[in-house]
């Protein structure tokens, strides 16, 4: 075997670490990597944190998404290797393609995928039905299922009643097996309510941190709300944790991820990263609070 000296190696090894530091990869990083939790009875395991693609998102753009499809591609290559698994888009944040994209290359069986479908009370895009909208979410995201598909933006009560369509739709998907969970994003009270006693629900976003920014609530009545949604078997995914970026100076940051992961009854949190430190800052800090 032909003998490598020192000399070589060591400048072979650098130029190694170089180039992987150039892609944003550094072999010398943390290995720290996000654990993974039981999302209440979905039968699901999902990392701690999901991966959120929609800051300042709508008309089918977000800042994620603004970021271009190969920077999108680096970020989620990034928080796949730190243990972010769980990618939450919406079809109004454009973001299925830029997720089916990037993940293309990565096993489909380790990752999960959520997505929103948008509704109205008068259900007035009947004329659309929902399977042809979870089938054209699929061809973008290039799937043949999606793990969860919640109802968007729900910002009042009486969604039971008046969204029965699109219930009828996503459980008709659910029971083909391509849909795992259906669910809610609650923006109000009265939807947060209806949601936790509502067997149909499996899965419940909901807005919480510790300075009642765009919040339902106040913290201490939203984590009690909360156990009752655990207690009744609903998965229970976190988002507006720093204040839809309203608090993320340092201290503000180790506040909310603390009180996310001690107080507020959730089993993961989605965060709107749009760097590739903020990815590590998350992971680091989440799972030194953890």
């Amino acid at each position: 075997m032909k003998k490598i000296s020192r000399r070589s190696f060591l400048l072979t090894s650098f130029a190694s670490f170089a180039g992987l530091t150039i892609m944003g990869r550094t072999p010398f990083a943390s290995k720290t990597i996000v654990d993974k939790v039981k999302l209440g009875n979905s039968g699901m395991k999902v990392s701690r944190i999901a991966w959120g693609t929609g800051t300042i998102g709508g008309a089918k753009a977000s800042n994620q998404t603004r970021l271009g499809m190969k920077k999108f591609a680096e970020m989620a290559h990034h928080a796949y290797d730190r243990g972010i698994r769980f990618f939450d888009m919406a079809d109004s944040y454009g973001s299925h393609q830029y997720v089916g994209n990037a993940i293309k290359s990565l096993p489909r069986e380790n990752i999960t995928l959520l997505t929103k479908i948008w509704t109205y009370e008068d259900g007035s895009d009947r004329n659309v039905p929902v399977r042809e909208s979870i089938d054209r979410y699929r061809q973008e995201i290039g799937t043949d299922y999606i793990d969860i598909v919640l109802m968007h933006c729900l910002s009042q009560g009486g969604w039971s009643n008046n969204r029965k369509h699109y219930m009828e739709g996503l459980s008709k998907a659910k029971q083909d097996g391509i849909i795992k969970a259906v669910g809610v994003s609650c923006h109000s009270w009265d939807a947060m309510v209806e949601a936790v006693n509502s067997p149909w629900v499996d899965v419940i976003m909901a807005r919480i941190n510790p300075f009642q920014s765009h919040m339902d609530g106040t913290p201490d009545r939203v984590k009690e709300l909360l156990e009752k949604a655990k207690k009744n078997g609903k998965g229970v995914i976190g988002m507006k944790i720093f204040g839809e970026g309203s608090h993320v100076s340092d201290s503000e940051r180790e506040q909310s991820l603390k009180f996310a992961l001690t107080k507020a009854n959730i089993h993961c949190m989605t965060l709107g990263m749009e760097s590739i430190a903020h990815i590590d800052d998350a992971v680091e800090r989440v799972m030194r609070l953890v």
